[in-house]
C-alpha cells in the first residue's frame, strides 16, 4: 500500500502542469528586457552579415549520358556470322565502368580535380593560384607551406610531396564543400555538375574545365578497346594490300617477259600460276580483314559521343546571398531562443543548487 501511495504521489496533474507553464511564462516576461536585448543584438548581427558575407556563385552544367548502343551491331550478327565473322571479338563488348553512378564519382576523383586545379585560368596563372589567390590560403597556411614560393606550372612528375599534398588537400575541399554531382532525376541518364564559389569567374571555367576533362577521359578510356581494334585492323589492311599490289607487279612484269609463251611447254607458266594463286590468296584475305574492319569502324562509332551537353555556366551565373531582412529576422529569431535556452537552464540551476 505504501508503494502504490508513492507512485500516486509521484503523478503530476493536468492542473500542475498548466500551473508550471504560467509560471514559466510570467518568468520569462519579467525578463522582456533581456529578451529584448538579445534580439536586437541578433538582428544586428545578421544585418552586418548580410553586408559582410559575400555572395556564392552556382556554376551548373547539365549533360545526357549516352549508353553505348549495340542495336544496329546486334541486327548485323546474324549476316556477319553466315561470312564467318565474329562481330564480338572486333568491337568488343561495352564496359558498363561508367555507366549510372559511377561516372559521378570519377568526378568527385582526386586525379580529375588534381588535373582540373592544374589546368589554365588565364594567360598568367592556373585555377589552383585563382583558388589560393581569393581564398587566401597563403597567410591561412602559412605556419605550414610557404605557397607563394611554389610553381604549380611545372610537369606534375617534378612536384615534390609538399606540392603534391596541396594539391590533394585542395582537391578534398572543392569536393567535399564546393562540387555537387547528381542527378536530378534517377530515372533519367541526365547528369547535373555544379560548383559554388565565392568567386565567379573561377566556378565558371573550373566547372567547363572539369567536364571537358572528364568527357575526354569518359571517351578515350570508353574507345579504348575499340580504337585499338581497328588500329590493329588498319594496319593489316594495308599490309595485306601492299603484298597484293606486289603480287600483281610481278605477275604483270612475267606477263611481259613471256607476252606468248608455247603452249607446248607447261614450265614457262609455272611461275605465272603461282603468281596467280598468291593474288588470289591476298585477295580472300584482304576482302575478308576489309570486312571486320568496316564492322570494328562501326562499333567504333556506336561508342562515340559519349557525352551531350545541355545546359553549360553562362554569366552572370546564379548567386546566392543572404538578403539585408532575411538577415534581420533570422539573427534576431535565433537570438531569441538562445536568450529563452539560457534564460531556462540558469532558472533551473538556481532553483536546484541555491534554493531560489
Amino acid at each position: 500500500m505504501k508503494g502504490q501511495q508513492h507512485i500516486l504521489d509521484d503523478k503530476i496533474t493536468f492542473k500542475e502542469i498548466v500551473e508550471r507553464f504560467r509560471n514559466w511564462i510570467g518568468f520569462f516576461v519579467s525578463k522582456w528586457k533581456t529578451l529584448l536585448f538579445a534580439v536586437i543584438i541578433g538582428a544586428g548581427l545578421g544585418a552586418l552579415a548580410s553586408v559582410i558575407k559575400k555572395p556564392v556563385y552556382h556554376a551548373e552544367t547539365t549533360f545526357v549520358l549516352e549508353e553505348s548502343d549495340m542495336g544496329g551491331l546486334n541486327q548485323m550478327s546474324g549476316l556477319a556470322s553466315l561470312l564467318g565473322i565474329n562481330i564480338g571479338s572486333i568491337g568488343g563488348s561495352s564496359s558498363g565502368i561508367f555507366q549510372g553512378d559511377n561516372i559521378m564519382e570519377l568526378y568527385k576523383s582526386d586525379n580529375m580535380l588534381g588535373k582540373t586545379l592544374l589546368s589554365t585560368f588565364n594567360s598568367e596563372s592556373l585555377l589552383i593560384d585563382r583558388f589560393i589567390e581569393f581564398n587566401k590560403l597563403s597567410d591561412k597556411w602559412k605556419r605550414k607551406v610557404d605557397l607563394e614560393k611554389m610553381d604549380f606550372s611545372i610537369a606534375r612528375e617534378r612536384f615534390t610531396v609538399t606540392q603534391d599534398s596541396v594539391v590533394k588537400e585542395i582537391s578534398k575541399i572543392i569536393r567535399e564543400k564546393l562540387l555537387a554531382v547528381e542527378k536530378p532525376n534517377r530515372k533519367l541518364s541526365i547528369i547535373q555538375v555544379n560548383i559554388s564559389s565565392k568567386d565567379e569567374a573561377f566556378a565558371k571555367v573550373f566547372n567547363e574545365t572539369l567536364v571537358d576533362n572528364v568527357n575526354s577521359f569518359y571517351f578515350e578510356t570508353k574507345t579504348r578497346k575499340t580504337a585499338e581494334n581497328v588500329g590493329i585492323l588498319q594496319i593489316q589492311s594495308d599490309s595485306v594490300r601492299a603484298v597484293l599490289d606486289d603480287n600483281l607487279v610481278e605477275f604483270a612484269g612475267m606477263a611481259d617477259r613471256i607476252p606468248f609463251p608455247n603452249p607446248l611447254l607447261q614450265t614457262a607458266t609455272v611461275e605465272g600460276r603461282k603468281k596467280q594463286i598468291d593474288i588470289q590468296a591476298a585477295s580472300a584475305v584482304y576482302a575478308e580483314i576489309t570486312k571486320n574492319l568496316e564492322i570494328a569502324k562501326v562499333n567504333h562509332r556506336n561508342n562515340s559521343p559519349l557525352i551531350q551537353i545541355i545546359d553549360g555556366p553562362r554569366l552572370p551565373l546564379r548567386m546566392t546571398k543572404i538578403k539585408l531582412l532575411k538577415g534581420i529576422v533570422f539573427g534576431g529569431v535565433i537570438f531569441f531562443f538562445l536568450a529563452i535556452a539560457y534564460l531556462y537552464f540558469r532558472k533551473l540551476y538556481s532553483m536546484h543548487f541555491t534554493g531560489y
